[in-house]
């Protein structure tokens, strides 16, 4: 291929792209839909939403390509080396597509021992490999945009833990024979010996040890609204609450209001997991741990899975287990369950031979409940729009009674069907629609779901053209889907931070509310700052802090202090002339306002003689001596900086 592009191979790449995203996990739809085993069900959706991030890379490449084949008085030969990426992705992929086909086609209860072992292998390259490919691609020479750049790097991460994972399931797989054909390649593969693999992911003496070995958390972070993805709001339209993206932190039977405020401005931390929380096998988070013959406490499906392998072994410790009895460990379990109320992380159910695991351990048959679900999601396809309209409805309605609701509407492929009613005409179907998507985002495992069905454009559409109510719940699904790091990014890119800025400005009070959690959340990402911007975001939040009702200045401090690092941000909110209503808000303002404003003035300061003068000129040293002394423990601080660049700017 010397003389062409290495892009040439982009429309295989964005073909191949598009065939494993439509293999979309868990849904009922199409028949080449992947409804893969339960054992393998996770690491397939996990590796589907990876492998569907990297379109913008590539739609990028084409374009750039396309560019570079109109300018022929400029093209360029490629090397081989650079040519060889591509290719090397395109076999990548075909992997990848081929190990979620083989995924689909396997069965726990009928496969062998072996069958696993060998998806898992699978598994432990096709993300190894991936991660590899990502992090030799010629960025430079290929001109990616530095959004793209930080998107790429999120699914390298992501990747890499992955292939970490999967290494210390390997490690712990009975009977690991070095001299299989199928051992032998991850060893290669990899680099590194098999008892190398063993040393580097053996299972540690003590569960203390499990903090040095990467935790499954996927880079998630934790939600900068408290509960606020978990709650349901009461609401008297239609006689039906939904789901509440209610800032402030209560139990999710708790009603809420819509009068919350932002909290302190902060880039969220991933949550840690307590190391006793997590299971030796999966290293993710127990929610049914069980003790065995050992002592040691494991996720009961793990250890079950290990034993139905034909292991006696304890997988901790290597002892002979004397017996094989699993013995409910109530007292971790109740730990498990208080830490995950304390930091808001719903407790998802288990869906198993039409039985859903209840929160004490026992089962509940629910075969009735999917099989009126699954009348309900063929009525959602129906011609008669009066019957697609009433089986929607009550979508929504089962959609926000429960948990388990949301896992079963899930399971019957739900979703697709209700993202295609998005766009339908009759407008009690897409308000219906839309807040259905709503209240199944709650459920964590639907997030992807969600996003693999593409909602992103449709539900961008209901913002910016439905029912006030439907724009008000599409700017509250788009808060819930980019609690996900990528996310964000994605719903950056579709031209929803525009439509979200126009709900901020034109909205009802309750639409205000919702644009601004989701613009927050949005602009944590550095790519997204810009974009809000650009869309006229500084004018929308100084009318909300000049307002006479004062009912949003919370909000849009919070959102402004987000925005304050970003130096076209600074600029624009300095030729708004925001900095004397901030200087006015230190005298008048309530103690969060002050603390807020001191933080804005403290970044637009920051390496600017200009802006120092100007609110020394307004007098701000009054109010910032006061705020210094009087002032909450992060107000001190932010007061108390600013005075210094004041005091250095007049000794100048």
């Amino acid at each position: 291929m010397a003389g062409e592009f290495a892009g040439d191979n982009t429309p295989e790449l964005l073909c191949l792209i598009h065939d494993i995203t439509g293999m979309c996990v868990g849904g009922g739809g199409d028949s080449s839909s992947i409804t893969a085993d339960a054992m393998f069900r996770k690491d397939c959706t996990d590796l589907v939403r990876r492998i569907s991030l990297l379109t913008h890379l590539f739609e990028e490449i084409r374009e750039l390509n396309k560019t570079n084949d109109s300018a022929s008085s400029s093209s360029v030969t490629v090397s081989n080396s650079e040519d060889s990426w591509s290719s090397d992705l395109v076999l990548a992929l075909q992997s990848a597509k081929r190990l979620l086909h083989e995924a689909k086609n396997f069965s726990s209860n009928s496969s062998s021992d072996g069958a696993a072992k060998k998806i898992i292998f699978q598994f432990q390259r096709v993300t190894w490999k991936l991660e590899k490919l990502l992090s030799s691609l010629p960025y430079d020479d290929l001109d990616i945009s530095e959004e793209v750049k930080e998107q790429v790097d999120l699914v390298r991460n992501q990747l890499r833990r992955a292939t970490d994972k999967y290494g210390f399931m390997i490690s712990k797989m009975p009977s690991f024979d070095s001299s299989q054909p199928l051992a032998q390649e991850i060893s290669q593969v990899l680099g590194q010996s098999v008892s190398g693999l063993h040393k580097q992911h053996s299972c540690p003496e003590n569960l203390s040890e499990l903090g040095s070995i990467p935790k499954s958390n996927e880079g998630k972070s934790c939600n900068p609204f408290g509960a606020g993805s978990r709650l349901e709001r009461t609401r008297s339209i239609h006689a039906s609450s939904e789901v509440s993206f209610s800032i402030k932190t209560a139990p999710e039977s708790q009603e809420i209001s819509g009068s919350g405020n932002l909290p302190e401005v902060k880039k969220p931390d991933a949550i840690v997991i307590p190391e006793d929380f997590l299971c030796p096998i999966s290293l993710e988070l127990m929610r049914d741990p069980v003790i065995v013959a050992t002592g040691q406490t494991y996720e009961r499906s793990y250890i079950q899975r290990w034993i139905d392998c034909g292991n006696t072994t304890c997988p901790k410790t290597q002892q002979k287990l004397q017996h094989l009895t699993l013995t409910p460990n109530y007292v971790l379990r109740s730990l498990v369950s208080q830490w995950c109320i304390e930091h808001n992380i719903e407790q998802p159910t288990g869906l198993t031979n039409g039985k859903i695991k209840k929160s004490d351990g026992s089962f509940r048959d629910v075969t009735g409940d999917i099989a009126a679900i699954e009348t309900l999601v063929r009525k959602l396809s129906c011609r008669s729009v009066e019957e697609s309209r009433a089986a929607v409805a009550e979508i929504r309605s089962l959609s926000k009674r429960s948990t388990d609701n949301r896992i079963l509407i899930a399971e019957a492929g739900a979703i697709p069907v209700l993202v295609s009613l998005l766009t339908s005409e009759d407008v009690m179907t897409q308000e219906n629609a839309v807040t259905s998507i709503l209240n199944l985002s709650i459920y964590e495992n639907n997030k992807g779901l969600i996003m693999l069905a593409g909602a992103i454009p449709s539900i961008v559409q209901v913002l910016r053209a439905g029912t006030m109510e439907a724009r008000e719940n599409a700017a509250a699904t788009l808060f819930s889907l980019s609690l996900a790091d990528e996310n964000k990014i994605i719903i950056g890119a579709s031209g929803a931070i525009s439509a979200l800025v126009d709900l901020l400005q034109n909205g009802s009070p309750r639409g205000k509310k919702d644009a601004a959690t989701a613009l927050f959340n949005l602009c944590i990402y550095q790519g997204n700052k810009g974009r809000a911007i650009r869309a006229g975001i500084i004018t929308a939040l100084l009318n909300m802090l000049t307002d006479s009702s004062k009912s949003m200045v919370d909000e849009a401090l919070t959102i402004m202090s987000v925005l304050a690092s970003h130096q076209e941000a600074k600029v624009s909110i300095v030729k708004a002339s925001t900095i004397p209503v901030l200087i006015d808000l230190l005298r008048t303002g309530l103690p969060r306002n002050k603390e807020n404003a001191a933080a804005i003035l403290l970044a637009l300061c920051k390496r600017d003689t200009d802006n120092l003068s100007c609110i020394s000129r307004l007098g701000a040293v009054i109010p910032l001596s006061e705020l210094a002394r009087t002032g909450t423990e992060r107000a001190k601080r932010k007061a108390t900086s600013l005075l210094e660049h004041l005091r250095k700017l007049q000794q100048l």
